[in-house]
C-alpha cells in the first residue's frame, strides 16, 4: 500500500477525533456551568460519573460515521465496522449503567436518614437501590444480547434457538435455582418492604443493622462491626426481628435483681432523674415495675425509649449502673443477698453427747490413776 493511500483514513480519524473531543469538551463544560450556578448534588455526580463513558461513547460514535469516507476497502471496512458496533454497544450500556447511578445519587440526596423520622425515607432507599440494581442487570443482558446479535453466526443461530427456548429456560432453571429464587426475593422484598437500609434486626440471635441490599445478598453490620452476609432469600423463608418496622423509635428494657426490703418509690424517683439528665432518652416512655421474684430476689423491670437503637442500647446501660450505684450508696441492703436462720439450722443438728469421766474411765483402763491400781504383792 503505497503512503497516499493512508492519507484519507488517516484524515478522516483525525476530523473523527477531532470532532468527538469537540463535543466531549463542550458538554463538560456546560455540565460544570451548571453544577456551578446550580448548588445540586445531581449535576456533580453526572460529572463525575458519566464523563469517562460518555467520552469514549462520542469518540467510538464518530469514527463509525467518519469509517465510510475513509477509504477503506469493503472487506477491512466491514471487519472495522463490526468491532467498533460491539464496542459502540459495550460503550452506551457502561453510559446507561453509569447515568442510572446518577439518578438514584439525585433520589437519595433527597431522602435524609439523619432525622429521628427516617422510616419513610429508608423504605424509599431500599427500592431505589434494589429497582437500579434490576435496571442495571436488565441494561447488561441487553448489551450483551445486542453484542451478539451482530454476529452472523449467532444470528443465523438465533432462529433454532428460539425453537428450543421452552426446554432450555427449564434446563436453565433448574441449573440457576437458587440464584433466581435470590432475584425473585430481592424483588419481593424490595415491593414488600420486610427489610429496609439502616433497619435494626436480630438474625440468629446477632444484633445489627442491615448495612447494605442486593439482588442476591443481604449485609448486616454487628454492633462490633462484623458483617453477616445472608442470602437474600434466607429474609423471605426465616423468622427475624425488625425493631424498626414502622419507626426508628425503640424501647429498651433492664432487669435489676435486688433483695426484698429495697425502697421501690426511692428507686422509681432516681430513675425518673437519671432517665430527665440523659440526652439520650426522648422523653415519652420510662417505667419501673417488680415482674417477678426469685427465692432470694425480687426481678425488677425498667422500659426506657429512645430515638433509635444504639441511644437505646447507651442509655439502658447508663441506667443500669447509676441505678447500681444509688443502691450500694444508699441502700447497700437492697442489694441481694442470701438468707439463713439459724434456728433451723440447730434444730436440725445432730444431739452432742456428753460422756462422764467415769464412764470414760471405764472405757479406757489406762487413763486410771496410780493410786487405784493395785500393788504387787512382796513376801
Amino acid at each position: 500500500m503505497e503512503r497516499s493511500e493512508f492519507i484519507q483514513p488517516a484524515l478522516s480519524l483525525a476530523i473523527a477525533l477531532a470532532v468527538a473531543w469537540l463535543v466531549a469538551r463542550t458538554s463538560e463544560r456546560v455540565v460544570r456551568h451548571r453544577q456551578a450556578r446550580a448548588a445540586n448534588f445531581t449535576w456533580s455526580s453526572l460529572h463525575r460519573r458519566s464523563r469517562v463513558p460518555f467520552r469514549i461513547t462520542v469518540t467510538i460514535a464518530c469514527v463509525l460515521l467518519a469509517l465510510p469516507y475513509s477509504g477503506l476497502s469493503e472487506l477491512l471496512a466491514a471487519d472495522v465496522r463490526r468491532g467498533l458496533v460491539l464496542a459502540l454497544i459495550a460503550a452506551v450500556a457502561w453510559l446507561l449503567v453509569q447515568l442510572t447511578r446518577v439518578a438514584e445519587d439525585a433520589a437519595l440526596s433527597r431522602l435524609r436518614i439523619d432525622v429521628s423520622d427516617n422510616r419513610r425515607a429508608r423504605q424509599l432507599r431500599t427500592q431505589i437501590v434494589v429497582f437500579r440494581r434490576v435496571l442495571d442487570a436488565i441494561l447488561v443482558v441487553l448489551a450483551v444480547g445486542a453484542a451478539a446479535m451482530t454476529i452472523p453466526s449467532v444470528r443465523a443461530f438465533g432462529a433454532s434457538f428460539l425453537v428450543s427456548a421452552g426446554v432450555l429456560s427449564v434446563v436453565a432453571g433448574l441449573a440457576a435455582q437458587s440464584t433466581l429464587s435470590n432475584l425473585i426475593a430481592g424483588l419481593q422484598i424490595a415491593l414488600t418492604d420486610p427489610i429496609r437500609i439502616d433497619d435494626v434486626v436480630v438474625v440468629n440471635n446477632e444484633w445489627g443493622r442491615i448495612d447494605e441490599i442486593t439482588l442476591t445478598y443481604v449485609v448486616v453490620r454487628t454492633w462490633d462491626n462484623r458483617r453477616l452476609i445472608l442470602p437474600i432469600s434466607w429474609f423471605t423463608t426465616n423468622v427475624f426481628q425488625n425493631w424498626t418496622r414502622h419507626e426508628a423509635r425503640v424501647l429498651g428494657s433492664i432487669l435489676l435483681h435486688v433483695d426484698f426490703t429495697v425502697p421501690m418509690d426511692e428507686l422509681r424517683s432516681e430513675m425518673y432523674r437519671v432517665v430527665q439528665e440523659s440526652p439520650l432518652w426522648d422523653g415519652k416512655d420510662w417505667v419501673l415495675q417488680v415482674v417477678d421474684t426469685t427465692p432470694s430476689t425480687m426481678v425488677l423491670r425498667g422500659l426506657v425509649s429512645s430515638a433509635d437503637a444504639p441511644s437505646n442500647w447507651d442509655l439502658c446501660c447508663d441506667v443500669r449502673e447509676k441505678l447500681l450505684v444509688f443502691l450500694k450508696a444508699h441502700h447497700p441492703e437492697s442489694l441481694p443477698k442470701l438468707r439463713a436462720d439459724p434456728s433451723s439450722l440447730i434444730d436440725r443438728a445432730p444431739p452432742l453427747t456428753v460422756e462422764t469421766s467415769t464412764n470414760s474411765a471405764a472405757r479406757n483402763p489406762s487413763s486410771r490413776s496410780t493410786a487405784d491400781r493395785p500393788s504387787a504383792r512382796t513376801d
